[in-house]
């Protein structure tokens, strides 16, 4: 019998396409396939990554396990019940225990509302507590995101970037959800605020129980804070892997390339980089084959004409390492 833990979060071969209409009757003429195929099992208190560069889908992603999007096809298995087929009344308790932190806190916080009323919304919304216990629920939680008391009266305009996030995260765990989909959450912060924010959220984790799916761009973030991380490129997941292990032994070369652009704090130690060429490939006329081997430096006929699928290389008994690769590198 296994000892593996039930997922909290399994999201399955999910898909999300958006139509392209043109023509004088806007017809749909082709479809952008931001998330094209997309598999993996996230298990409770842990916290996956999620990287790769702008546009390869995967804040997509996150805004579909959140059902803010519909998907084209796939499962969302949350707590073992598919999100997909939903309405938004059957979405409405399973919120509570799935929320969202945006990557822009200005745009993600109503400028007309006190950042008390903001906090105090999702309760409101839910039907949670009297006025009195709500009131007392806010403070609580400004406090536990390190900030003051007086902060409930004020509007967001007067904070910070970062102060602004963390009443954003306030908001996210108002409900005491057990998963929240971080989007970039560090991206628009200096680099000073961007180590306070994640301490906070592994803080919170720590203490709640939570379980992330944290999304960014900056391999370097994401293993500050990561259990596992997943590559993605194209819409589609490239390597998934143990954070340490990912970093000690990429296999697919796009990974490569991300870990060799990490900048080095010492200038004296030389270190060989790893450059892609070309642009990222768009999601309307991606490339056949596997979507990276018109910037692959190792490509062969095989990668222009077969997708490779997720395929083990770790040994037995090791945590298990994927990789959409042909080649062993």
């Amino acid at each position: 019998m296994s000892d593996q833990p039930t997922p909290l979060l399994e999201v399955r071969d999910l898909r999300t396409h958006f139509p392209v209409k043109g023509g004088v009757f806007m017809r749909a003429v082709a479809s952008c396939k931001a998330v094209d195929g997309v598999s993996f099992q996230l298990l409770p208190g842990e916290t996956l990554g999620l990287v790769g560069e702008s546009g390869c889908g995967k804040s997509t992603l996150g805004k579909t396990i959140a059902r803010l999007i519909r998907p084209t096809a796939g499962q969302v298995l949350f707590e073992g019940a598919d999100l997909a087929p939903l309405s938004r009344s059957q979405l409405k308790p399973i919120r509570r225990h799935l929320q969202m932190v945006f990557q822009d806190p200005v745009e993600s916080l109503n400028a007309r509302h006190t950042v008390g009323a903001l906090v105090e919304e999702p309760l409101i919304i839910h039907n949670l507590g009297s006025a009195a216990e709500r009131q007392q629920r806010v403070e609580e939680l400004l406090a536990k995101v390190g900030l003051p008391r007086d902060a409930a009266r004020r509007y967001p305009f007067e904070f910070s970037g970062g102060q602004r996030q963390r009443i954003g995260i306030a908001r996210a765990i108002a409900l005491n959800p057990r998963l929240v989909i971080c989007d970039e959450p560090v991206s628009a912060l200096d680099v000073s605020i961007q180590s306070q924010i994640l301490n906070l959220l592994l803080d919170l984790q720590r203490d709640l129980g939570l379980s992330y799916l944290f999304i960014a761009h900056n391999l370097a973030v994401v293993k500050h804070i990561s259990d596992r991380i997943a590559v993605m490129y194209l819409g589609r997941i490239v390597e998934l892997a143990d954070a340490d292990e990912l970093y000690a032994n990429p296999c697919h070369p796009y990974t490569r390339a991300l870990i060799a652009a990490i900048p080095e704090p010492d200038p004296r130690r030389a270190r060989k980089r790893t450059v892609i060429q070309g642009d990222l490939p768009s999601p309307i006329n991606p490339p056949p084959g596997c979507p990276f081997h018109p910037r692959c430096p190792h490509a062969t006929d095989r990668c222009k004409t077969e997708v490779p699928s997720l395929r083990t290389v770790s040994e037995p008994g090791k945590p298990l390492h994927t990789v959409s690769c042909h080649y062993d590198l």
